[in-house]
């Protein structure tokens, strides 16, 4: 297992430096820099004509003048080496500060939706396969359909709706009005809990309808092998049974496909988060870009697919774990 685990390791950082340079690239591709907005924005209706050497001049003076590979050595050195981003030119302060709390709340919404996602999908898909064909299994996959059929951002909605008809809750946003602009205390932390469930829910909505499906498709594939029978017929307790033999391996496809669930989340998030109002990176990506500021939309689009990558890393070492024939087959 620690000779899998260093291999997953080590294949890890080598995606991360190929991501890199990826994201870095695509820093370079849209056409001028943030010297060009600059120049807009301050010069923008004073009558003040703005030459190309004015513009040189401030691209000299952020830095943008030097090489492509020379700016990003120090790029991501400076991540690797100090943790630090660099430089947010529209915001004027390091990037750091600007994604700051965003990083950790889009954090928090990814891990609650997952962790809803499978607390309830992995229960209810085994429990649809032991009662294939009843009542139950027909009204679960009634709902299953449901979820996929209708869009997150239209359920946001409708919760919206509802808690404010009926309870007269504002559970908009990630805080009550006392605390959004109030330190980090006990007090401020549950108050963020407690606003985490509706964006959780929302986001876990197609994912569990799906992961229900694959449940139930696997764990009825795995009731029917030879083993189970030959346990069954040994006398093993039917719940020890179930666990131990077809629910194991049943949950493969669903830890397999954890990176594809966080993928889908901050695919979806952005839209959700404009419906819920969150403070989010999604937001803030889309601002940095239509501003050039790539130091911020670098730094996000680096972050969230670290995130991707560090949750498949996990996905194979639970999948290990689950199922030793995999590490024998690495």
């Amino acid at each position: 297992m620690l000779r899998f685990t260093v291999e997953r390791l080590i294949g890890v950082a080598i995606t991360m430096l190929l991501v890199s340079l990826m994201v870095f690239l695509i820093m370079e591709i849209p056409p001028g820099d943030y010297a060009d907005r600059y120049a807009f924005r301050k010069y923008s209706g004073t009558g003040v004509n703005v030459t190309e050497a004015d513009i040189q001049a401030i691209r000299v003076d952020l830095g943008l003048d030097r090489p492509m590979m020379l700016r990003y050595f120090d790029w991501i050195g400076g991540i690797v080496l100090r943790g630090d981003f660099g430089q947010a030119f529209a915001f004027e302060t390091s990037v750091n500060k600007v994604i700051g709390d965003k990083v950790w709340l889009t954090a928090g919404i990814l891990f609650a939706t997952l962790l809803l996602t499978y607390m309830i999908s992995i229960p209810v898909g085994i429990f649809a396969a032991v009662r294939r064909g009843s009542s139950a299994d027909y009204a679960l996959t009634v709902v299953s359909y449901l979820g996929l059929a209708l869009p997150n951002f239209l359920l946001a909605l409708v919760l919206l709706y509802f808690a404010n008809r009926w309870f007269g809750a504002d559970i908009g946003g990630l805080f009550s009005a006392p605390f959004r602009d109030a330190p980090w205390s006990l007090a401020k932390f549950w108050d963020l809990v407690k606003h985490l469930w509706l964006p959780a829910v929302v986001l876990a909505w197609s994912a569990v309808a799906y992961q229900i499906q694959t449940v139930r498709a696997t764990m009825s594939d795995e009731l029917n092998k030879l083993s189970v029978t030959a346990a069954r017929a040994r006398g093993v307790p039917e719940r020890k049974l179930l666990i131990k033999y077809p629910a194991r391996l049943a949950i493969n496809p669903v830890v397999s496909t954890i990176g594809f669930d966080v993928n889908r989340i901050f695919s979806e998030l952005p839209v959700v988060a404009a419906v819920l109002g969150l403070t989010e990176l999604g937001e803030l990506l889309l601002r940095a870009y239509l501003d050039l500021d790539m130091n911020v939309a670098g730094a996000i689009l680096l972050l969230l697919t670290f995130a991707i990558v560090f949750m498949n890393f996990v996905s194979d070492l639970l999948l290990a774990w689950l199922d030793p024939r995999i590490k024998l087959e690495a």
